[in-house]
């Protein structure tokens, strides 16, 4: 099966190398459009390298090119001020953007998890994060966390919303955690030494950790997220209405790319290793990879309301009715 696996080793700061850019304009029939996509270096990346392979993007008339940016808010940033044309964002980040007045449209999932997740009895093994505690030291929930030291690789981010709330679901209360801002491997190194409690790791060092006899505590992104799409294709909220053609081909042409993915699992394994140099038994021992051929709406307000419910959010953001782009 195909893998997500996080090649931190391989994400490049966003910079001069990023040129200019927006659909091509006066782009008519038989014309190509050419988009910038940023995306953050992952093993899912590999749909959209397989559609620009197999033409599919060509066949709507786009030319496809790929930056890779450091993070998603860079990506975002880059895309409201027109250095990318689409970037990559899971939801969380989305709406962290939306709630400070970017303006913002979702084109097509990107990543996620499939049907029937929530009802698994192992989430980890559709989940490329993990909560490990250090081997040894007692902590056997994530309620036992209260009080504790626990690392995440960026506060407020991900990592942190999905643990957060995998303690409060299990009756602890997260606001009593000690935050720690750790890389993975420091992170593993940590644990071994007892220097932290805990820490939120992503494959394929959540891998080492099980491996090393550390406590699997949660499958967080699986368990708050439950199905569904979470990695976003995101662009301005100005782009598709500028680029009607561009939007609606990109969108097409993605989501053949999600399904031929999904059904060319070993190709799809061979080209997240070739893009994030992960050897490819290491991403055949991680999670298991799915790639959503749809948004809801509705996933994204659930996420909405759980981040005002954990207190990263006052409020929830006001959705518009048009979030999703309508391709049809």
């Amino acid at each position: 099966m195909n893998k997500r696996i996080l090649a931190l080793g391989s994400v490049l700061a966003l910079g001069a190398a990023l040129t200019g850019c927006g659909a091509d304009e006066g782009a008519g029939e038989g014309d190509t459009s050419k988009l910038t996509v940023g995306t953050i270096g992952i093993g899912s990346d590999a749909a959209i390298a397989l559609g620009i392979e197999r033409g599919y993007f060509a066949d709507e008339g786009l030319e496809i090119e790929t930056s890779v940016v450091a993070n998603p808010p860079a990506g975002i940033a880059a895309a409201q001020s027109g250095q990318l044309d689409i970037t990559y964002t899971p939801s969380i980040p989305l709406l962290n953007g939306l709630s400070q007045g970017v303006d913002l449209q979702i084109l097509a999932a990107a990543d996620g998890y499939p049907d029937g997740t929530a009802e698994l009895e192992d989430p980890s093994q559709v989940d490329d994060t993990g909560l490990f505690a250090a081997a040894g030291n007692g902590i056997e929930t994530p309620a036992d966390l209260e009080g504790k030291s626990v690392s995440v690789p960026a506060r407020n981010a991900q990592l942190e919303v999905t643990i957060a709330k995998a303690i409060l679901d299990d009756g602890g209360d997260p606001g009593t955690v000690n935050w720690m801002v750790l890389d993975p491997a420091s992170a593993l190194q940590s644990l071994e030494q007892g220097r932290i409690d805990a820490a939120g790791l992503v494959a394929p060092f959540s891998n080492t950790a099980a491996d090393d006899g550390h406590t699997h505590l949660s499958a967080p992104g699986a368990e708050f997220f439950g199905d569904g799409a979470i990695g976003l294709w995101v662009a301005s909220g100005t782009f598709a209405e500028e680029n009607p053609e561009a939007a609606a081909g990109f969108v097409r042409a993605i989501y053949k790319a999600n399904a031929y993915a999904n059904e060319n699992l070993d190709e799809a394994i061979d080209k997240s290793a070739e893009l994030t140099q992960v050897d490819r038994a290491v991403i055949e021992a991680g999670a298991d990879s799915y790639w959503p051929d749809e948004v809801d709406p509705a996933d994204i307000e659930a996420v909405n309301a759980s981040l005002v419910e954990l207190g990263y959010l006052e409020t929830e953001v006001e959705l518009d009715d048009d979030l999703v782009y309508d391709a049809q």
